[in-house]
Formats: C-alpha cells, sequence, structure tokens
C-alpha cells in the first residue's frame, strides 16, 4: 500500500497553491502560517488544490481530480450540455497536483465548508464513474473519471464544518414567511454583513443556475445530492461540525461575538432564529439552530442516511461516520479567521496525529 497523500479542498471563494493569491495569504491557516506547507515540512505529502471558488460540487470534483491526475478538466459531455458551458476546462498536464497518480495512491481529501461536498462527490466518481456520461460519450472520449473502478485509491475522507445536509443561510433568505428584521443585532453587523454578501455574490456567466454552489448548498439540493453519494466500506471517515452560538430564549441561538467572526454575526444570528419548512419537507427546527456563522452544526456532523458514530480515536472505523466532538469555533476558524483571527494549527496537529494513527 501506498503512502497517504494529503489534498486539502478550499470552500466557497477560497483559492489553493495554483493561485497566486495563496503564497501572501495560504487558505489553510491564514496568519497563522501555511498548515499544508508545515505538513510538508515534516515530510508529509500535502497539497492545497484551486477549485472554482463558486462551481457546483460537480465542477469542483471535476477540476480536482484533473489536478490531482495531471490531465484536462473534463466536465463530461452529458453534464456541459445539460448546464450549459464549455465541457473543456483547465489542463494541468505536467504541472499536476501530487507526486504520481496511480493504484499506489492512497488519497486523504481534506475539504472545508463546500470542500466537504467537493471532495465526497470525488469519491463517488472515482468509485462509480457517471452512467450518465457513458451513455453521453464515445468510449474513446470518455474521461477515466466517469468510468469509476478507482475507488482503491481514497483512504479517507475529512470534513470541516461542510454543508453536508445544506444550510439554512440560503433557505431563509428564499423564504417570504421569514422576517430578517425582526432579528435583532447591532449596525455594525448589519454593514459587515451587506459588505460580504456584495463580495460573495455569484458572478454569472450564461450557465444554468443550478450549477453554482449556492444552489448546491440548499437544503433540499444538499441532501440529494448526499443520497447520490455512497459511503465507501473501505474508506475512514471523519467529520467536525463548529458551533459558535449561545441557546436563547425560544429554542433560538444567537451568536457568541468573543467566538463568530464580525463578518458573520447577521448571518448566524439569522440562522439562529429561523424555522420552515423546505420544499422537499425537510423541517427546520430548534435542532438546525446552532451555527458557525455559515453553516449550521447540525449539517456538518454527518449525512444524515449515512451511517455515523461519535469519534473513538482508539476506534476509527472504516464504512462510516466517525463524528468528532462539535468544535467551539467559527466558520473561518480553518481558515485563520478575518476579522476575528483564529489559529487552527493545534486543531490540524490533532487531525494529523489521528489520521497517521489509522490503520
Amino acid at each position: 500500500m501506498g503512502k497517504p497523500v494529503y489534498v486539502f479542498c478550499h470552500g466557497l471563494n477560497g483559492h489553493g497553491q495554483y493561485d497566486a493569491e495563496y503564497e501572501k495569504n495560504p487558505y489553510w491557516g491564514g496568519a497563522s502560517g501555511d498548515v499544508v506547507a508545515e505538513w510538508r515540512s515534516r515530510g508529509l505529502d500535502a497539497y492545497a488544490a484551486s477549485v472554482a471558488p463558486q462551481g457546483s460540487a460537480w465542477d469542483r470534483a471535476c477540476e480536482l481530480y484533473a489536478q490531482i491526475s495531471g490531465t484536462r478538466t473534463d466536465y463530461g459531455k452529458a453534464h456541459s450540455e445539460a448546464y450549459h458551458h464549455g465541457r473543456m476546462g483547465k489542463d494541468f498536464t505536467g504541472r499536476q497536483l501530487i507526486p504520481s497518480w496511480d493504484d499506489d495512491t492512497r488519497l486523504v481529501l481534506i475539504g472545508h465548508s463546500f470542500g466537504g461536498a467537493t471532495i465526497r462527490l470525488l469519491s463517488e466518481l472515482l468509485a462509480y464513474g457517471s452512467e450518465e456520461e457513458r451513455a453521453a460519450t464515445a468510449p474513446e472520449d470518455l474521461s477515466p473519471l466517469f468510468c469509476g473502478g478507482m475507488q482503491d485509491r481514497v483512504r479517507a475522507i475529512v470534513t470541516l464544518a461542510a454543508p453536508t445536509n445544506g444550510t439554512t443561510a440560503y433557505d431563509l433568505a428564499d423564504d417570504p414567511a421569514f422576517d430578517e428584521r425582526s432579528v435583532k443585532v447591532r449596525l455594525k453587523y448589519k454593514l459587515l454583513n451587506r459588505l460580504v454578501r456584495a463580495r460573495t455574490k455569484i458572478k454569472t456567466d450564461g450557465r444554468d443556475p443550478r450549477d453554482w454552489a449556492n444552489w448546491d448548498m440548499r437544503l433540499d439540493n444538499a441532501q440529494a445530492l448526499s443520497k447520490r453519494i455512497h459511503t465507501l466500506p473501505h474508506v475512514y471517515y471523519l467529520s467536525v461540525a463548529c458551533d459558535a452560538t449561545n441557546p436563547a430564549d425560544g429554542g433560538r441561538h444567537v451568536p457568541d461575538t468573543t467566538v463568530m467572526d464580525p463578518l458573520f454575526v447577521r448571518t448566524g444570528a439569522n440562522m439562529g432564529a429561523y424555522c420552515g419548512t423546505s420544499a422537499a419537507g425537510c423541517v427546520v427546527d430548534d435542532a438546525w439552530h446552532a451555527n458557525d456563522g455559515l453553516v449550521n452544526t447540525i449539517s456538518a456532523r454527518a449525512p444524515f442516511e449515512a451511517p455515523s458514530k461519535p469519534l473513538d480515536p482508539k476506534n476509527v472505523e472504516r464504512g462510516i461516520w466517525n463524528v468528532m466532538e462539535d468544535l467551539r469555533a467559527d466558520h473561518t476558524f480553518f481558515s485563520g479567521g478575518y476579522l476575528h483571527k483564529t489559529d487552527p494549527h493545534p486543531f490540524f496537529d490533532g487531525l494529523l496525529e489521528l489520521l497517521q494513527a489509522l490503520e
């Protein structure tokens, strides 16, 4: 068995080592220092992928595969035609992310936020490929990603504050029954929230609106995606959710401003108060109110349909989600924070120790 290769996949509006911004502002650690570079300094094969900042889970998974395998990005004939964008993307031939890609590869995929959906979908495609793409594409023109049969190249999947079952941050904005004005926060948090919304607005390019991250993170869409992704029996699954709120009256949760980055207090307050029912029948009740400012704590623990158990470091099982204890942190913790600086290195030290202890 080959030694593990650690591939980190960023979340929404993030960046990786193919991006110029990464050197001056590493996504993994921020001002506290580059976690990925530190792992490499210890002799580990560790790399930070650069996928589409606002792309769908499908598009990002295809890009991640191209970077790992050192090939040109192929979004698939069926997918590109259905969602109205070009089939081929960036070419990573000769500049692959990892040293080698073969049956001895043992990927440890680590995804923060929407990076969690990205790495989970990649594992599904590696294992089973895509029936739609196989049906629509001549065999000689088909990407190996859509053929499947590469499940043994994945050793572990780690999701960090991932909207695995969706986030109410998007659903509440589309619910006419929810009055954001009824949720009281200080003016500075409202202004900061407007700034965040302006800077993270999806920059549409004519493709189908369903082919963006903000579509995939809505409750019904995220849960439908999860149902299509198998929990592979030979893979170790680890997850951690974050909570930066405190319980309040009436079942609500309010942001703990000593923990939650000021940029997300407004969103965190809304999520801590929102109740409703999605079109597909997902009931958002008090259990959804704890959150990290962008993702509901309950959503980040494990897919609702998948087997899971609390993490036992002495008995980490394959083919089941080993759920770590909720982290008292906000969504930006793993990136070193934005206005509220954090140091995630001790967490990643513990994670690495846990991963290295796996059989």
